[in-house]
């Protein structure tokens, strides 16, 4: 039972409603916990304990089975501290955030590798304007390789070094922003 507190009124412990939703909240990060690979569950701050749970809950397979062995994984994760819980939801947050800035990166990549193929000097241009300590000579003599290469069906070497050319150029910033806002 709450109660309340005869003083001011409040009361006293969270109701039934906020107890399920953190209830359904432990159980959906331990559904999504019981869907990563081992080395995904290596990453994260898991503690000891947890572990062969989590284990569990992966290698049952029967619905029924698997759905009561995921309610007892969440029963014992509630049994764990709030800011263990929520070190294993950063964690988890953060790599999805992490996969997404990748993700955006390497089509700003293929983005400048195409437009370097298809414009040429203009796109060249526009990339110096942008990044001026790259070096014009070795980016224009890659994009005619690659540009060489497609016309004559070849394996397409050049233009992987103009993708590691530009992944270097446009990597070295984003490194430096992301140690100066930690």
């Amino acid at each position: 039972m709450r109660g309340r507190d005869e003083d001011t009124g409040d009361f006293l412990g969270p109701s039934r409603s906020e107890q399920r939703r953190a209830a359904l909240d432990v159980l959906a990060l331990g559904q999504q916990l019981a869907a990563l690979s081992a080395a995904q569950l290596a990453k994260l701050p898991i503690p000891d304990d947890l572990m062969p749970h989590i284990v569990d809950t992966q290698r049952i397979t029967s619905h029924v089975a698997h759905k009561r062995q995921l309610a007892f994984l969440a029963k014992q994760m509630r049994r764990e501290d709030d800011a263990t819980l929520d070190a294993i939801r950063d964690a988890l947050d953060a790599g999805g955030e992490a996969g997404r800035r990748e993700t955006a990166l390497l089509h700003r990549l293929e983005g400048w590798r195409d437009r370097l193929l298809a414009d040429g000097d203009a796109a060249l241009s526009d990339l110096l304007v942008e990044f001026p300590d790259a070096d014009r000579q070795h980016l224009r003599q890659l994009a005619r390789n690659a540009i060489e290469e497609r016309n004559r069906n070849k394996p397409p070497h050049a233009s992987r070094e103009l993708f590691r050319a530009l992944r270097e150029l446009l990597v070295e910033p984003s490194d430096n922003i992301d140690d100066d806002a930690f």
